[in-house]
C-alpha cells in the first residue's frame, strides 16, 4: 500500500515507547505517534484516526492524530480558540503560556496555538492583552 504525506489512516496502538507510541497503520504497517502529537488519551489497544505526518528515507512512517498541512489545521484551531471564548469571555492564555498550559485547556501545541493566534488577530477576531486573549468587539454599522 502506497501511503503519501496528509493520508487519513486506521491507527492501531501497540506499545508505547520513550518517543511516544509504535502503532500499526491499517492493521499492516508500522508507524511512530510521537508524545508531541498527542493531546488526548491514548493507550495500548486503542483505536484512533491518524495522518501521515513524514515517510522517511529508511521507509519508516511518522504519523499524527492531527490534519497535515497549515490550512487543514489552522481553521479548526481557530474555531476551537473561538469556541472557548465564546463560552468564557477570555482565554487566560498567552505567548509567555507554557506547551502544558496551552495542551491542557485547548489540545494543541504552543506552536498551534501561535499561528491560531496569529490569524484570528490579523482578521481582528481577537484582542491581545498582557495576561489574556479577548474576543474582539464587533462593531456595528452607524444606521
Amino acid at each position: 500500500m502506497e501511503f503519501q504525506t496528509g493520508d487519513q489512516v486506521t491507527l492501531y496502538v501497540v506499545k508505547e515507547t520513550d518517543l511516544g507510541y509504535n502503532v500499526l497503520i491499517e492493521e499492516s504497517y508500522e508507524a511512530l505517534l510521537f508524545s508531541s502529537e498527542i493531546f488526548q488519551p491514548v493507550h495500548e489497544g486503542m483505536q484512533l484516526t491518524g495522518y501521515i505526518k513524514n515517510i522517511r528515507e529508511d521507509g519508516k512512517i511518522d504519523v499524527s492524530l492531527r490534519p497535515q498541512g497549515f490550512l487543514n489545521v489552522i481553521e479548526k484551531d481557530c474555531l476551537t480558540i473561538l469556541s472557548h471564548l465564546e463560552k468564557n469571555d477570555f482565554l487566560e492564555l498567552t505567548d509567555k503560556s507554557t506547551p502544558e498550559e496551552i495542551g491542557f485547556y485547548l489540545e494543541m501545541s504552543k506552536k498551534a496555538f501561535k499561528k491560531a493566534v496569529g490569524a484570528l488577530y490579523k482578521r481582528k477576531r481577537i484582542v491581545l492583552k498582557p495576561d489574556r486573549i479577548e474576543l474582539a468587539k464587533v462593531q456595528k454599522p452607524n444606521s
